[in-house]
């Protein structure tokens, strides 16, 4: 992530500053943005570190850089807005005991007079120590600097919200993990990233009619793509990516990985980035629960590690499979995504999901498999779309959204997939939510 693509909450005093180049310190500085909803900024060189750069112990450029005091690396861009920020989590990997020398760029190129800094840093073995020393002389008297903390590779997100919560920062007005923003139509992920809270599902769709509905979505302004193994067409939605003129990092792509690879998950993941061409996964899930899953699921989790896919969760976990679940991984879901609409409400679910810190995401959310026609001319709904000016669908969706579950309708209809991003000139009253509400048969149309 650079800085023309970090991750932005207009009101947030919290900053995660970061350098990483095998993206271990970049996992921790997710966490801690997925914990205090703060903003993100990567720290990257002008002159980017290759593999020979890095190698240890050889003369390289990083040896070189560490070895002389004086060395300054340029970095690409800069932090908009600086001064809004009160706090600044400043996190960096170890090279020789010390930080990387583009960390001491980064404190002299900007003004953080009464600013609170806080260091983190990644490392095999080398504690925190002489680095943080080193770089709080770089600053002005009036910075408060605090004690750092030493993150190893197998650190946990729960070792990074343990620290979190021992430093009692102040609280940030800022978009809050899980909470949907109707203005920038995102929510904030637990990992850290945003996403758009209503897309384009492609189940069902062929190669062709995937590439048009991808290319009519991206025209109309819709960022989010949900896509499977068992689809059969990652490699179209791919293709249709790269072809767009949208820029790779607005685009959030969703993906799954069926039980029958489970038992290869490591090298199902490396499948799907192929398949698609695309350098990495905005997310990836289980798709519903089978043998093998904890351990597929910790094959995502190193994906995340490694940087090849930047959040991961599940589809089609109920309470009871979610309580057995959870407790054995390391990594909380960003995301469960079940089948969710006006005749299958899972009023029970949703809360509990949510409570986790976990965004709901529904599929099928106008009814599917020959169920649509029934569920867009429900009464209760056509009465309440013909009150605002709308379609069924839309007050189906918008009816989603003020419940707090992403919507990701499938469609090959370029007109429909313009009409179910149109979701925010109405809003739904409380008495026409209840209507809804109301409508529950507990009537699930696909076995998941």
């Amino acid at each position: 992530m650079t800085d023309s693509d970090s991750i932005s909450s207009a009101d947030s005093n919290i900053l995660v500053a970061y350098f990483s180049c095998t993206g271990t310190t970049e996992q921790i500085a997710r966490w801690i943005i997925g914990e205090t909803g703060a903003d993100g900024y990567e720290i990257v060189a002008e002159d980017p570190y290759t593999e020979e750069d890095l190698a240890y112990n050889t003369g390289g450029r990083a040896d070189q850089e560490q070895a002389d005091d004086s060395a300054r690396p340029a970095i690409a861009g800069s932090v908009e807005n600086i001064e809004q920020y009160d706090v600044i989590f400043l996190g960096y990997p170890i090279w020789h005991g010390q930080a990387p020398r583009i960390i001491s760029t980064f404190l002299e190129s900007y003004d953080f007079s009464d600013v609170t800094i806080i260091p983190f840093c990644t490392s095999h073995s080398s504690g925190i120590g002489s680095s943080a020393e080193n770089l709080h002389s770089l600053c002005a008297d009036t910075v408060t600097w605090m004690d750092g903390q030493r993150f190893s590779g197998d650190s946990s997100e729960n070792d990074v919200i343990v620290w979190i919560d021992s430093l009692e920062l102040p609280e940030s007005e800022t978009q809050t993990v899980g909470e949907f923003d109707l203005e920038t139509k995102t929510v904030l992920l637990n990992s850290g990233y945003e996403m758009p809270i209503m897309g384009l599902g492609t189940y069902s769709l062929t190669d062709e009619e995937c590439a048009v509905s991808i290319a009519a979505l991206l025209e109309a302004g819709g960022r989010l793509i949900d896509t499977a193994y068992i689809y059969g067409n990652e490699a179209a939605v791919g293709q249709a990516i790269r072809d767009s003129d949208v820029p790779r990092e607005e685009i959030f792509v969703i993906t799954k990985l069926y039980p029958n690879q489970f038992d290869h998950a490591a090298e199902a993941i490396d499948e799907a980035l192929e398949k698609m061409g695309l350098d990495y996964i905005d997310m990836i899930l289980l798709h519903h629960p089978g043998d093998g899953d904890v351990e597929a699921y910790l094959a995502l989790e190193q994906a995340v590690a490694d940087g090849k896919v930047h959040s991961i969760g599940l589809s089609n976990w109920y309470v009871e499979e979610l309580e057995e679940f959870l407790p054995q991984v390391n990594i909380t879901p960003a995301l469960v995504q079940n089948e969710i609409h006006p005749y299958y409400q899972e009023n029970d679910v949703i809360p509990y999901i949510q409570s986790l810190g976990i965004v709901v995401q529904g599929w099928y959310p106008l009814g599917g498999r020959g169920h649509t026609a029934e569920l867009l001319g429900d009464e209760t709904i056509t009465a309440i779309a013909e009150a605002h000016g709308v379609s069924s669908a839309q007050v189906i969706l918008r009816w989603n959204l003020q419940k707090g579950v992403v919507v990701i309708p499938g469609s090959s209809d370029p007109d429909h997939i313009r009409e179910n991003l149109n979701l925010f000139e109405f809003e739904l009253t409380d008495d026409e939510m209840d209507q809804i509400n109301a409508l529950d048969r507990n009537e699930k149309h696909d076995w998941y």
